[in-house]
């Protein structure tokens, strides 16, 4: 499921305010790090699937070209939202869905980020908690 027109905001226990760029740890690239790279290089070209789906890919170095069918399996099972994502909840990423469902990330002290955050046609949801309450 892939929301439009929505803005993901940065969870309440946010330890970040500002946005941070993940790191590749022990040599191997976390998924906080490849879903920055495919959105912030790409911003509105893919869905939240697309992004999901090409992270799982280069995370278990998987050549797209063999990837045929695997998709349909990959989903076959339900997905978090990218409202759990490491990004929103941990690095200070909002994640804006345009009315296409493409997919774009600000930092949540950017001018941009607080423009969306005003704009009553948009839909805001939180980012979910790292902990329970």
């Amino acid at each position: 499921m892939s929301y439009k027109n929505t803005l993901i905001i940065i969870s309440e226990d946010s330890k970040v305010t500002s946005a941070k760029v993940p790191v590749i740890k022990n040599e191997k690239p976390t998924i906080a790090y490849i879903e920055h790279e495919l959105i912030n290089n790409n911003p509105y070209k893919f869905t939240q699937e697309d992004v999901q789906f090409k992270t799982y890919l280069i995370k278990n170095q998987i050549e797209e070209e063999n990837a045929a069918g695997l998709r349909e399996r990959f989903f076959s099972k339900s997905k978090a939202c990218f409202r759990a994502s490491p990004l929103v909840k941990n690095y200070g990423w909002g994640i804006h869905y345009n009315n296409q469902g493409k997919i774009a990330i600000y930092d949540a002290k950017s001018e941009r980020y607080n423009q969306l955050l005003n704009q009553v046609d948009i839909t805001k949801l939180k980012g979910m908690r790292s902990k329970r309450k």
